[in-house]
């Protein structure tokens, strides 16, 4: 039975949103776990670092360099120990009490790794933007295509996996390439894949959103790629 969670928190230059993040994170009890709080400071050049820095209960690990979300991530993930992992952003697009839908999942023993999807829900489709929307639903329906999956939301954030399940996974990913490269993988290793809908508010480019219309070219390359020649 698991009874630890560690939430890993990829940040660059999110001064305006991380101290309520971690706030809402720090008032949860997520399903009785024993939570450790793994934040990865992409190198920020903001005022991130000295915010993080009041939360005295968070693992804080600095990157010297920025290297991308995916790279954030890996790090996290190599400075994990829980019985379960779940990925977060650190701005305020996602409602962390939305674990409480994915993690019953694999506490009781059906999945392998859970998916919050965005998508499941077509209500959630106003809190995208236009490109964004068509953007996600084709990039899904190619990693269908390809894996013979059957998921709604392959480029979410919310990510909650076994950690004994992915432990041995090795993630090349830098950036945003992370979210094809771990799906891809997760497939080929046939793990327990499930998803349930979840709430999303969706940043302007303006409010900081940092996923640019190069990176879905970038998702489509990795998912050819670990299909056919990795």
């Amino acid at each position: 039975m698991p009874k630890t969670l560690d939430i890993i928190i990829p940040i660059y230059n999110e001064e305006k949103t991380v101290k309520d993040l971690l706030e809402i994170i720090r008032a949860i009890d997520f399903c009785g776990l024993e939570k450790n709080i793994i934040l990865v400071n992409d190198a920020s050049d903001d005022n991130t670092l000295q915010i993080i820095k009041q939360f005295n209960e968070c693992k804080i690990i600095n990157h010297k360099k920025n290297q991308g979300k995916g790279a954030a991530i890996s790090t996290g993930i190599k400075n994990s120990n829980s019985d379960i992992i779940i990925i977060q952003d650190a701005d305020l697009e996602y409602n962390p009490e939305d674990y409480l839908k994915l993690l019953p999942l694999i506490i009781s023993g059906e999945a392998d790794v859970v998916y919050g999807s965005r998508l499941k829900d077509k209500k959630q489709r106003k809190s995208f933007l236009l490109t964004s929307y068509f953007a996600n639903k084709f990039l899904t329906l190619l990693t269908n295509l390809l894996f013979k999956t059957n998921i709604t939301d392959m480029e979410t954030c919310y990510k909650a996996f076994r950690r004994t399940a992915i432990f041995d996974i090795e993630i090349k990913a830098k950036k945003f390439d992370f979210e094809p490269e771990i799906t891809a993988k997760i497939a080929k290793k046939k793990l327990r894949l499930k998803e349930v809908a979840i709430s999303y508010k969706g940043r302007k480019y303006h409010e900081g959103k940092k996923v640019k219309p190069k990176d879905a070219l970038i998702a489509i390359f990795t998912l050819f790629y670990y299909r056919f020649f990795d």
